[in-house]
């Protein structure tokens, strides 16, 4: 059955079937050893959602697509095992959790996922059994203040895409940093990332998805917080 067909059949509110029924596993353009619970296309998948859970104006399913900040950054961690090598490390905001995945087949102690949306965290659990790695995930917005952990390293990709988010995500990265936590920031140059606070460790070519990028390859770079 394809996964158009399926989606007419599966309700969201089982969210394991509903992300098995609507992507396929497949290879990851600039990571292939990872493989990931992939969707074809984003509006019929994102109109679903609407649909089934009865709301407008939702966010497009991050976690069905890897997108180019996360792919740079989980092929600089696989380049680089020694950024999370026996480390405890945080995916944030972490959509497919491809790069927590890839953290952890770098050689990373232990790997905590967070996203604010509950599809993410399961996409991400199915995809880490997918490449046969064990991670945690974490549910709520750690953006917001109260929250005191500190991870070895701190991984983000693509979450400098709207301006309030952005501005909270460099001041959680900022206080993660200050504390001893080694940033790294997975981004393509998006409006709100902030260049000027940044230093630039590597660059790639990434493939991406024409529907959602509006081109087939983006120039992406990894980051890190200047000190």
């Amino acid at each position: 059955m394809s996964p158009e067909a399926a989606s007419a059949h599966t309700p969201i509110g089982d969210p394991e079937t509903f992300i098995r029924s609507n992507t396929r596993l497949r290879q990851v353009p600039l990571v292939p050893e990872i493989s990931l619970h992939l969707a074809d296309e984003a509006v019929p998948l994102w109109h679903q959602t609407e649909e089934e859970l009865g709301a407008t104006g939702l966010p497009p399913p991050f976690w069905a697509f890897a997108w180019a900040g996360g792919q740079a950054l989980a092929r600089y961690v696989l380049d680089h095992p020694e950024t999370v090598r026996g480390k405890r490390v945080l995916d944030l905001a972490s959509g497919s959790g491809l790069v927590g995945i890839a953290a952890m087949k770098a050689g990373a102690h232990s790997v905590d996922v967070a996203d604010i949306d509950a599809f993410a965290l399961c996409a991400a659990r199915l995809n880490a059994a997918a490449n046969a790695v064990a991670i945690s995930t974490m549910a709520g917005n750690l953006l917001k203040a109260g929250h005191d952990a500190v991870w070895d390293s701190v991984l983000a990709g693509d979450i400098f895409y709207e301006r309030d988010t952005a501005e909270q995500a460099f001041a959680f990265l900022s206080r993660q940093a200050d504390r001893g936590s080694a940033v790294l920031i997975g981004d393509p140059g998006r409006t709100y990332l902030p260049k000027d606070k940044l230093l630039q460790l590597a660059e790639y070519r990434v493939p991406v998805t024409r529907e959602l990028e509006d081109m087939d390859i983006k120039k992406t770079a990894v980051w890190t917080i200047k000190r």
